[in-house]
């Protein structure tokens, strides 16, 4: 619906700028013979073909997508979705020079044609005066936004979206007084919004949304009274949300989402009367919704407040707004029952969804006006209604009675007593309750004398028969500690731990664009072995183009050769995650039987494995390798993608297949994570209090989704690899089943110190210049990347904390070098400690420690029974012994408690 209203606004604006009727669609003068020429010059750099701009016709008459005013003049071009030339799509380029000549040109839209390079500064210089719509979305336009654009003092409307724009917003951006939509969505932007934009007050639209821009929201967007559509998702954005934006009163449609924004929802937003939808979810929210936040909002048709940190009631305005079509409040704190009233509402095709909040008391009938509802992961109790039961609903995690999948007993109960409530233990009756009150008493003394007995004799078995029986297994496992070896290591994943795949459980419509086979068969040219990527082991992948020119890669799955639903796997994953550090998902094509197609964007430089060594761009140079600062950024953003499922996903996901061919990279050298058809939520995240206790043995049985290996340790453990692979530039050594990259990394670990730096020069890749600071660099990530390897699953480091350890390498092998100070330092209740204490705790009694390695290069295969401890206290180097240095790191730096 908004993409129409934009179509149709600036269709306005065209036949405003032209002053023409608009059922007038082709001038009855010729065109002028200089403008002629120039066309023809045009038609040539961009490669049209001549069925749409033939040679011999008067371009006014005939030419597609050219408009002349009653002089002849070209005053409108539009290529929009063109296509080249075979010759044309050879070499396509931004070559659009003989615009210059076109000097009363006020339209040129080319969206959806590939215009591969960067705008020329001149479209700011020659059509300042005349150019009022440019259009250039989705035309592969890469490198900075000119400054120059700011002089284009007649834009109506500027769109630049879906493109590889990067660098800062330009301030001169502000000189557009007269400029009505502005769309800068889908690029690389970064940098803060200028104050500038708070003049631009004839907008209508402003999307900047999906891109990188940081800082708070500026305050002046709220002088632009006269804007309809405000979209500043997918960035990330911070501080807390400008009231000034309730004074949008003509606002229709209004996102904020994925953000970083905090603080709570502005009162103000209450005057936004003519809202239609709201968006504000995944951001870090909190606070309570005023009451009376939207009860002037009448029109208020969707309202999407997912995953946000919102706390206390939900108001019954939001229940009670007459036109309301989407509520969703999922996943954030909300609590209370549900209105018991539906008066005055209206029955209307509309959806709900509070899952994941803390509603409780019994189904309501104001669920009738909804014909889709997610009421999972509440509180809720008793039976369930026919209307409910009619719509499509889910009711899963719950405490209802007759339902499947719902929460213990225990769980349930215990809510409803801190609460101060009865609960109806799932509609089970009540046999315990006495006929009198003498009985009651008799019976009540007589349960006391029991349970005391009963007591009393278990208190006896667990002392006296249990306590040995724990104690010796206890001293057992100790006693096969040393044994256990790689039997603790994960398993790499094979096709036969996968668990059956489930049914589909999204909407597939929400998720990306639905292609036509034909469409695909197409871009591919029909599946070419020549466009052959490569056989992954959850599909083959091809690189295409649509016909608009943008790359796609696509997956193809042979469902003769794959039994499982394996792909649903993948588009539920996809469907949940929203994160930039995923491949970015364009669509589908699933109306093949046989062969199911994902369609995903086109990563300029592949994937790690193939970029960390790579031809030259000069011959005979051989093959280029990545430095220093780029493969640190690659690493950081695995593991930030890897940190958003393991600890920002509930349940947590684990990836399963973390090795350097899923790590994609964009043209900037972006992490976009792939090979999600692995990922599984796990299967238990907390040891039971006797094992953490005992320090028994993790289970080795399959998570409860069925999938063997699927704990965030496992995921830590193959992140590890790959960390060591970027340090020593040894290719396969994530690689699963590779017996001599086990054997390196193995030997590799070795020479990894914590106090000895100049080990670790031993192994780095000879390609790799490195001066002093960056040397420390590259020896914290080979502590990290061993404190990842470490054999006990419990010993390994959270993601959260190697992330915070890669963005300060510098302070994992700096903490503590003044001696005794620096012990200190690492005591403290810091987050830069707590990392610290969890990247150094995972040397504790490693058996590969490096002090095996002797100062003059040559390695010992066994190493003393205290190497393990040296790693975490070998900075103070005047602690006496080495069992004064175990005391002291265990001190110092405890190991980590489990995973959490």
């Amino acid at each position: 619906m908004v993409d129409h209203r934009r179509s149709s606004l600036l269709l306005s604006l065209f036949c405003l700028v032209l002053s023409l009727d608009c059922v007038v669609v082709v001038a009855k003068s010729r065109i002028q013979f200089d403008e002629r020429l120039t066309l023809l010059r045009l038609r040539s750099t961009l490669g049209l073909r001549g069925t749409d701009w033939p040679i011999k016709g008067d371009p006014c008459r005939v030419w597609r997508g050219i408009q002349c005013d009653g002089n002849g003049s070209v005053v409108g071009i539009n290529i929009s979705g063109f296509r080249r030339t075979r010759i044309g799509k050879q070499n396509p380029r931004f070559d659009v020079d003989p615009l210059v000549n076109l000097t009363r040109l006020a339209y040129f839209n080319a969206s959806g044609f590939a215009l591969p390079g960067s705008v020329p500064g001149w479209f700011g210089v020659t059509l300042s005066t005349t150019l009022r719509v440019l259009d250039l979305s989705s035309c592969s336009v890469s490198g900075v936004v000119p400054v120059t654009l700011g002089n284009l003092t007649s834009l109506r409307s500027l769109n630049l979206s879906r493109n590889s724009l990067t660098g800062l917003v330009p301030s001169s951006f502000g000189d557009l007084l007269n400029l009505s939509e502005l769309d800068l969505s889908r690029n690389t932007l970064t940098g803060a919004l200028p104050p500038s934009f708070s003049l631009l007050l004839n907008l209508t639209t402003l999307d900047v949304s999906t891109n990188y821009l940081t800082g708070p929201i500026p305050p002046g967007v709220g002088f632009l009274s006269k804007l309809l559509y405000l979209n500043f998702s997918s960035n990330s954005f911070s501080s807390l949300i400008p009231p000034q934006l309730g004074d949008l009163v003509n606002l229709v449609d209004l996102d904020l989402s994925i953000n970083s924004l905090s603080g709570s929802v502005p009162k103000e937003f209450r005057k936004l009367s003519n809202l239609q939808k709201m968006v504000i979810s995944d951001n870090l929210l909190s606070g309570t919704l005023p009451a009376d936040l939207f009860a002037s909002s009448s029109q208020l048709q969707s309202l999407v407040l997912r995953e946000n940190g919102f706390s206390g009631d939900l108001p019954d305005a939001y229940w009670s707004l007459p036109k309301l079509r989407i509520l969703d409040v999922a996943k954030n704190n909300f609590t209370g029952m549900l209105p018991n009233s539906s008066s005055g509402m209206n029955q209307i095709d509309a959806v709900v969804d509070i899952s994941s909040n803390m509603f409780y008391g019994e189904l309501t009938r104001i669920l009738t006006r909804f014909s889709t509802m997610d009421l999972s992961g509440n509180y809720f109790e008793g039976k369930v209604p026919d209307y409910v039961l009619r719509a499509n609903a889910s009711l899963t995690r719950n405490c209802l009675q007759n339902e499947k999948t719902q929460k213990s007993s225990e769980d349930c109960s215990s809510f409803y007593t801190a609460k101060g409530l009865y609960f109806d233990d799932f509609g089970r009756p009540n046999t315990t309750q006495p006929t009198s009150e003498k009985a009651s008493s008799g019976i009540s003394h007589r349960t006391v004398i029991i349970l005391a007995s009963v007591g009393g004799g278990i208190g006896f078995i667990l002392i006296f028969v249990l306590l040995p029986i724990l104690v010796a297994l206890w001293m057992r496992r100790r006693g096969r500690a040393a044994q256990r070896g790689d039997n603790d290591r994960p398993k790499p994943v094979t096709e036969a731990s996968q668990p059956p795949k489930g049914a589909q459980t999204f909407d597939l419509s929400r998720l990306g664009n639905a292609f036509g086979y034909e469409q695909l068969l197409q871009a591919t040219e029909e599946f070419n072995e020549a466009n052959l990527i490569k056989h992954g082991h959850s599909g083959s992948l091809f690189r295409g183009f649509l016909d608009n020119g943008t790359p796609i890669v696509i997956k193809k799955i042979d469902m003769k050769e794959r039994k499982n639903e394996g792909y649903i796997s993948e588009l539920e994953v996809l469907s949940k995650v929203g994160h930039q550090r995923f491949v970015p998902f364009l669509g589908h094509c699933l109306e093949n039987e046989s062969q199911k197609l994902l369609v995903y964007k086109y990563m300029r430089n592949g994937d790690l494995a193939s970029s960390l060594f790579r031809k030259s761009d000069n011959e005979g140079d051989g093959l280029k390798s990545l430095d220093w600062i780029t493969r640190l950024k690659i690493a950081l953003g695995a593991a930030e993608g890897l940190a958003y499922l393991h600890h920002e996903c509930s349940p947590p996901l684990v990836h399963r297949d973390v090795q350097a061919s899923s790590i994609l990279l964009d043209d900037k050298f972006e992490v976009r994570l792939g090979s999600l058809s692995e990922v599984y939520a796990q299967g238990d995240v907390y040891q039971s209090r006797i094992s953490r206790l005992l320090r028994l043995p993790q289970s080795t049985e399959a998570s409860s989704s069925g999938a063997e290996n699927a704990t965030c340790a496992y995921d830590v453990y193959c992140f590890g690899k790959v960390l060591l692979e970027l340090v020593t530039g040894k290719l396969g050594i994530s690689s699963p089943d590779n017996a001599e990259a086990k054997a390196y990394m193995e030997e590799a670990l070795r020479y990894i110190s914590t106090n000895e730096k100049e080990l670790v020069t031993k192994i780095i890749d000879p390609s790799l210049m490195v001066d002093e600071d960056l040397l420390e660099e590259v020896w914290a990530m080979a502590i990290i990347a061993k404190s990842c390897l470490n054999p006990k699953p419990t010993r390994r480091p959270l993601m959260r904390h190697i992330v915070n350890a890669l963005e300060n390498p510098l302070k994992v092998v700096r903490q503590d070098n003044n001696s005794g100070s620096g012990s200190s330092r690492l005591r403290t209740n810091s987050s830069r400690g707590s990392w610290n204490a969890a990247i150094f705790g995972s040397w504790r009694q490693s058996a590969s420690d490096v002090t095996a390695v002797q100062a003059g290069g040559t390695t010992s295969g066994g190493g003393n029974g205290n190497s393990g401890s040296q790693g975490s206290s070998g900075r103070n180097n005047n602690n006496g012994n080495s069992s004064s240095r175990r005391r002291q790191s265990s001190e110092i730096v405890p190991e980590p408690y489990g995973e959490s």
